[in-house]
């Protein structure tokens, strides 16, 4: 009799709420190497609105170009740039 292996995924939960977030340190980063947006900006070669929403933690999707260039352009690991939060158990 062969057992059925468990499968080590977990299955998402119904609500996205539940799945943790992803939180940029953009914000963190600029205020310790006090460097402005509009200096990030120019050394980029981003709009300030794009950067502004990175800062701010307001965007649904990343864009691997844009964190290549803000990695290249902060001198930072992608790990310091960004970080998983995972969702509180219950």
């Amino acid at each position: 009799m062969r057992v059925k292996k468990e499968n080590p995924l977990r299955q998402l939960p119904a609500n996205s709420n539940n799945y943790g977030e992803i939180k940029i340190h953009l914000k963190e980063i600029l205020e310790e190497r006090d460097i402005s947006l509009n200096q990030l900006s120019f050394r980029a070669e981003m709009q300030r609105t794009q950067l502004r929403n990175y800062r701010d933690n307001k965007i649904q999707r990343l864009d691997i170009d844009i964190l290549n260039r803000l990695c290249y352009v902060l001198e930072c690991d992608l790990n310091d740039l960004i970080e998983y939060i995972p969702p509180e158990t219950e």
